[in-house]
């Protein structure tokens, strides 16, 4: 899809156009995104879709999604449909003639008509989620009660996107402080930001909450609705919040899985982060594989895991090992694979089966031997952290997900712009949180050109009650954060998960989780107070000589399931 699809040409295509040809320049000069027009509003006014004419009347053409659907996917799913809706570029200017295109998807009830219209979002933000309701599919009740609408927001997956070239934010370990590598990687952050400026174009400063709240609206009323109902995992709680802000009358019932601190600016909810993922590595992963010595070699104590990693991280620092010949495993790349692992206990084996795989390679290479090769399994857990993480993306790779990422945190709310300030900050949370507490060091927000934006501050004033979900390990969106939250927004009722620390929790199987999220969405009731559920707990690892049926191997937790829908059916819109 184009970076911007418009009608007749005019000045907004010509600049499109020349972002291609300044790219050899980009080391010589800093760009900014360009200033609005005189008269432009990047903030819109309080009007509706049903206000804009040009854009209301527009008729959906839907088809089937897929040629076939995915393997493993629960039956019904044949049905979902796929369609592309046009919206204005900038909402503060509704009625000029650029536009984007917005992939939608919808999943209608097979024989009844549906009670209302089930909006849900897998977050990032930026991750696409046209495959979102095969994910709810199989809450049967819910899927038989609503239509279930899935989309991909304006800068990524299948909508008319963002890039940023393919670059990355910064290779370098960010455990090293010598001034050169500071130096270096703020210079790569700067960089990062100068390409996803001119790669993107015009459209980068319009791939912000708020434009994108108002395309979610606008899709409501072409599909004839008064009220839309949501759930919205990790980032999709933040969009989510802020639909609410925006259109409370629009609210029906809105349940917030695995939440941000959506009250407070991005940095404060990112903030969080440091915190979450230590605990969930050392307290769940790292008790796990202990209890598990004889299998994983990693150590008989927590303490002895987190020193395993240390020292094998060390190793690949000094001399990195290599995969598929040519990518290099060091210290920031082992970093994140362990990161992307702590999301869902079922990577959780998995990873303690790769981090004994390298420690051999380590091993065998320092003895002067050949290195035994990488399992499929170990191959498969290092190709999907590079395939889900912006850092860890091969240059090849289509980067609208983590453009659009970088795009919404870093315009929608301000950011401490001082490299002294993230410099001073990483080193007080790498000291405690040493998994990710360094990596903040050279913040591409700091760097970025922010349009004027200012947000509402979402409070739940006038909002109907909202269902929280969170579970007190959840590494991304920790459970502090969730709490601030929960406090800020009025009505709102949270739903902690204790002995927990899955990310995404509604459709994971938590018989608790799903009958209360279930009950809420189907008759509006709410428990009567904050209230608790016991999680599953981590599972024994299986035995891998012996097969498993293929549904048992599908992703349970739903942001996953939905990234393999996406990647093995690849859903179309046209």
């Amino acid at each position: 899809m184009n970076v911007l699809t418009r009608r007749p040409p005019g000045p907004v295509a010509k600049a499109v156009g020349a972002c291609t040809l300044v790219l050899a320049g980009l080391a010589a000069s800093t760009p900014a995104v360009a200033a609005p027009s005189a008269g432009e509003r990047l903030t819109a006014p309080a009007l509706t879709a049903t206000e804009n004419s040009s854009y209301a009347r527009q008729k959906l053409s839907w088809h089937k999604c897929f040629a076939e659907p995915p393997e493993g996917a629960p039956p019904g799913a044949e049905r979902l449909e796929c369609a592309t809706m046009r919206a204005p570029l900038n909402w503060g200017q509704p009625g000029a003639d650029q536009y984007v295109e917005i992939a939608v998807s919808r999943l209608r009830p097979a024989t009844a008509q549906p009670r209302g219209t089930l909006f849900i979002n897998p977050g990032g933000p930026g991750g696409p989620g046209l495959t979102m309701p095969l994910v709810l599919l199989q809450r049967s009740a819910v899927a038989d009660a609503y239509e279930l609408v899935g989309f991909d927001v304006r800068g990524t997956g299948q909508s008319t996107n963002v890039t940023c070239g393919g670059t990355s934010t910064s290779p370098n370990d960010p455990r090293d402080r010598s001034k050169t590598n500071l130096d270096l990687m703020h210079d790569a952050a700067d960089v990062f930001v100068r390409h996803c400026v001119y790669r993107s174009g015009p459209l980068l400063r319009y791939v912000t909450t708020e434009q994108t709240v108002r395309d979610l609206d606008l899709l409501r009323h072409l599909l004839g609705w008064q009220k839309i109902s949501w759930v919205g995992y990790s980032g999709g709680t933040w969009l989510g919040a802020y639909y609410a802000t925006f259109f409370p009358g629009h609210v029906d019932r809105f349940v917030l899985d695995s939440n941000t601190e959506f009250t407070a600016p991005w940095q404060s909810s990112f903030g969080w982060q440091p915190l979450g993922f230590e605990r969930r590595f050392r307290e769940d992963f790292a008790t796990w594989a202990a209890g598990y010595d004889t299998r994983f070699h990693l150590g008989g104590t927590a303490d002895d895991v987190r020193r395993f990693y240390e020292r094998l991280r060390a190793d690949v620092v000094r001399d990195p090992l290599l995969f598929l010949g040519l990518i290099p495993i060091d210290g920031p790349v082992l970093d994140g694979v362990i990161l992307q692992s702590m999301y869902s206990k079922q990577s959780f084996q998995p990873l303690a089966e790769l981090l004994q795989e390298l420690r051999a390679q380590v091993d065998a290479r320092a003895a002067g031997s050949p290195p035994p090769a990488l399992s499929a399994a170990a191959r498969a857990t290092l190709d999907a952290a590079r395939r889900t993480s912006p850092d860890l993306l091969p240059v090849a790779a289509a980067d609208a997900f983590p453009a659009t990422f970088f795009a919404i945190t870093c315009q929608d709310t301000p950011w401490n712009r001082s490299r002294q300030f993230w410099e001073k900050e990483s080193a007080r949370q790498g000291s405690q949180y040493p998994l990710a507490g360094w990596a903040s060091v050279a913040h591409p927000c700091a760097a970025w050109p922010r349009p004027n934006i200012t947000l509402p501050k979402p409070t739940g004033r006038g909002v109907p009650p909202v269902l929280m979900v969170e579970s007190t390990h959840d590494p991304a969106t920790p459970y502090e954060g969730a709490v601030r939250a929960h406090r800020a927004f009025a009505g709102s009722r949270l739903l902690t998960v204790t002995n927990e620390g899955d990310h995404g929790i509604y459709t994971m199987g938590n018989q608790c989780v799903d009958g209360l999220v279930d009950t809420f969405l189907l008759t509006g009731a709410l428990p009567a107070t904050d209230t608790e559920c016991a999680g599953t707990g981590i599972p024994a690892p299986t035995d891998p000589s012996q097969p498993q049926a293929f549904a048992r191997r599908l992703p349970a937790n739903p942001l996953q399931l939905n990234e393999y829908y996406t990647k093995v059916a690849g859903p179309t819109t046209r």
